[in-house]
């Protein structure tokens, strides 16, 4: 399952490959859980327009004590997303979102140990990935908006099957086809579990090792390494 991307944040892809406007262009870096990204949903004012928004990549339900639950769900899997606590009222009340992406990655194993890979599509065209989405508000009163990936099985998919330690399932984001990106957004509840495929369109993967963590300090050893895959405990 994918707990690091990369965003589309330039306002000109968001607008070119998915209809939306953002007031502010950035140059896309990579996102790891509790980072900030942005997601597509649907208007409040029922016109069905499509807006952008920033939100934080690990869905918080309102039980949510503190941040630092969205470390473990920041992915939902479709055969659960309606029944666990974490996730249920998102489903229910049809708060689904796109989730833009330039590229994810995902650790590969075939070396004997664990190797970022980056995936994406042919000529860096951006992925919108299906998500949910929903207001956490901070202890501190403070309203944000967070959200998750949805994903399925993978085996015996050409490309996601290489991924993840063996003796694991095999999962896998469920990337949208873009004439589907509307029906996504404002289908009934019941229909929305059609859209729960594994892609059959191509993706390239090649190997993304991640940065050398940075030195020892006296006391703190920062680390880019990713946190652990959700275990969907909420």
């Amino acid at each position: 399952m994918c707990s690091n991307y990369r965003p589309v944040t330039r306002s000109d892809r968001l607008l070119t490959f998915f209809g939306v406007e953002r007031a502010r262009d950035e140059a896309p870096i990579d996102v790891w859980p509790l980072g900030l990204a942005p997601f597509i949903r649907l208007a409040e004012d029922g016109s069905g327009h499509r807006v952008v928004d920033d939100g934080i990549f690990g869905l918080l339900p309102n039980f949510a004590a503190e941040l630092a639950a969205g470390r473990k769900t920041y992915n939902a899997r479709s055969e659960t997303v309606a029944r666990l606590p974490s996730f249920r009222e998102s489903w229910s009340k049809g708060w689904r979102c796109i989730i833009p992406v330039e590229a994810f990655y995902e650790p590969n194993w075939e070396s004997g140990k664990a190797v970022r890979w980056l995936i994406q599509q042919p000529g860096e065209v951006p992925m919108g990935i299906a998500g949910i989405y929903r207001k956490w508000r901070h202890p501190n009163g403070r309203e944000d908006f967070t959200f998750a990936m949805l994903t399925v099985n993978a085996d015996g998919h050409p490309v996601m099957q290489r991924f993840h330690k063996p003796g694991e399932e095999k999962r896998m984001v469920v990337i949208l086809p873009p004439q589907d990106y509307g029906a996504w957004l404002s289908c009934p509840v019941a229909q929305a579990s059609g859209f729960f495929k594994q892609w059959q369109g191509q993706l390239d993967a090649s190997p993304a090792p991640l940065p050398p963590r940075a030195p020892r300090s006296s006391s703190v050893l920062t680390s880019r390494m990713p946190p652990p895959e959700s275990g969907e405990l909420f």
